[in-house]
């Protein structure tokens, strides 16, 4: 008795174990049992990390009609929190469990999201230059299915293989939200202002008013998530001056390696206006959002926006939903564009040079995995909802902005039509780890307005002079660290290409000269400029790449327009 006492106390914890194993398995299988009903042949999961108002819904009423049209598949959601995503994504590929299509993107490092599209998911290429079936009747029957997208399905093309992976569902915008019935009281504003200065007057008006607690009201609700969507759609802009003088490369952009050369040469510094003018926006901005928004998150900022303490807040389409959901018999939102200055504006006309340009790609990026029994049905469910007819349901009934071209969308959504004629920023300055965390600590002390510009600038420059020199070169090594890689890899595309015949053929050799000219030959050649720039003495007297003179520039512009309104 004492001997089979003293085996059950030292078997205990494997026994608890092994009956909280059997629990969770039997618990699993009861699920998948229930979810699955009698007359399923084909059973697809698909899983993503949208928990906004409407998605999951939206996926499981576009399932239902799958369904309706092909009797025996069941599709099963598996929605994961985007805190978790990464690991679950990681988890689930590497274990061969993964669901038929996953959502792609978050958590993952975009170094090891290319090995994992490579080893785990299925390119989609030869589907995409296809029509697609469910188009069937519409003046797209006939369209290549990467052409019936608004954005060409260029965001779900990956450069680095050569290949389409993804199929993205949605477009997103970015926009600001508010409460049409604050702003009429505390301002006597009917409409939205447009301008910054009118923006900045009815802010100053509105923390004038109190409820009826006796608590101001907060023209701004900010938060560490929020804040950087105003600095990107209203700060940035003005820095698009930027490259004239620090595209060295000539490609539109100024990379940050180029704007770390210009500093080194003295051909741009701090003392840029347009440098100045972006940190003196964002304290204008900052000082209408309530006291310690850097230290909240985003839903603080929902919750002083929805409870009727702020008059305005910016976010997407995501939250779009959401937002008038709460809103509605609260009080009426509204949307407006982001109130950028004007060329009269006495503190920022003589640098803005227009609104940011908001490329038009596409989000809710789906992929299929290798691990698929039913990839044919995972693809043919994704041309269902990448249909026009399919795609338009979806998006309508999630109240997000559809990715195919003509699908109809919401009235509302329509204010978050991207803007296609605007400007880049131009002021990168995350260069490597330490000169990142420096600036961040730096704007954060900024924003909260413990420290002014001139302060800010002087304590990070000689940081970014010295430390960014050995940054710069470890980003070089770091190029040379993956040609190694680069060239199996690019090999593996030549030996595709030697065997492979007719149309194939040309396509797979297509691929391999791209990749040998941008990855092999064109890796060096941007370097090498930057590395010449750098070698020149500090202060040198040279202009930018095309640096104009104020009358040349102000006579451009003025042709610019006279062809516009000629159009």
């Amino acid at each position: 008795m004492k001997r089979a006492w003293t085996f059950a106390q030292k078997a205990y914890p494997l026994l608890a174990v092994a009956a909280a194993f059997a629990w969770a398995a039997g618990t699993i299988l009861l699920h998948r049992r229930r979810e699955t009903p009698p007359g399923t042949n084909i059973e697809l999961r698909i899983g993503h990390w949208q928990l906004e108002t409407g998605v999951r819904e939206s996926l499981e009423r576009m399932a239902e009609e799958y369904a309706a049209r092909n009797p025996g598949v069941r599709i099963i959601q598996d929605a994961i929190p985007e805190s978790t995503y990464g690991q679950w994504t990681t988890t689930q590929l590497m274990g061969g469990t993964a669901p038929d299509m996953m959502e792609v993107g978050l958590g993952i490092p975009y170094h090891v999201l290319i090995g994992f599209y490579s080893r785990y998911f299925t390119p989609l290429t030869a589907h995409v230059n296809k029509p697609n079936p469910y188009n069937k009747g519409t003046d797209l029957e006939h369209v290549p299915w990467r052409n019936t997208f608004k954005d060409g399905m260029r965001t779900g093309y990956v450069e680095d293989i050569q290949e389409y992976m993804t199929v993205n569902l949605s477009q997103f915008g970015i926009r600001v939200f508010y409460n049409k019935d604050l702003l009429r009281r505390l301002t006597g504003l009917e409409e939205a202002p447009r301008t910054f200065q009118a923006f900045l007057a009815a802010c100053e008006r509105i923390k004038q008013g109190v409820d009826d607690q006796g608590r101001p009201y907060t023209p701004i609700a900010g938060s560490s998530y929020h804040i950087n969507m105003w600095i990107s759609y209203m700060c940035e802009p003005l820095t698009s001056g930027a490259v004239r003088m620090a595209d060295f490369n000539r490609d539109g952009a100024v990379g940050i390696d180029e704007l770390f050369a210009g500093f080194k040469t003295g051909r741009i510094g701090f003392d840029f206006p347009p440098f100045e003018a972006r940190f003196r926006m964002m304290r204008r901005l900052t000082e209408q959002c309530q006291a310690g928004f850097t230290g909240l998150g985003r839903d603080e900022a929902v919750f002083l926006f929805v409870q009727q303490r702020a008059v305005f807040i910016t976010t997407g389409t995501w939250d779009a939903g959401a937002l008038r959901q709460e809103a509605a018999g609260n009080f009426e939102i509204g949307l407006m564009e982001f109130p950028l200055p004007d060329a009269g504006d006495p503190e920022f006309g003589s640098v803005v040079e227009g609104p940011v340009y908001e490329r038009p790609n596409t989000g809710f990026p789906f992929a299929i995995t290798r691990t698929s029994k039913h990839p044919d049905v995972a693809l043919d469910f994704l041309m269902f909802l990448g249909s026009r007819g399919g795609n338009e349901r979806m998006n309508e009934i999630i109240g997000w902005i559809p990715a195919v071209d003509g699908a109809a969308m919401p009235p509302f959504l329509q204010a978050f039509a991207p803007n296609l004629e605007g400007v880049y920023g131009a002021m990168p300055l995350a260069l490597g780890g330490e000169t990142v965390i420096r600036w961040q600590q730096l704007t954060s002390l900024f924003q909260v307005g413990q420290i002014g510009y001139d302060a800010l600038t002087a304590d990070f420059l000689p940081f970014y002079l010295e430390r960014g020199e050995e940054e710069y070169r470890e980003n070089r090594r770091n190029r040379h660290r993956g040609l190694a890689r680069d060239e199996q890899f690019i090999a593996r595309l030549r030996a595709r290409a030697l065997t492979a015949s007719g149309a194939d053929a040309g396509e797979a050799w297509r691929r391999y000269r791209q990749l040998c000219a941008g990855r092999l030959i064109g890796r060096n050649l941007g370097a090498s400029l930057i590395d010449r720039l750098l070698a020149e003495a500090p202060g040198t007297p040279a202009r930018g790449p095309y640096e104009m003179r104020v009358a040349a520039r102000t006579a451009a512009r003025a042709r610019a327009r006279e062809g516009k309104e000629g159009r």
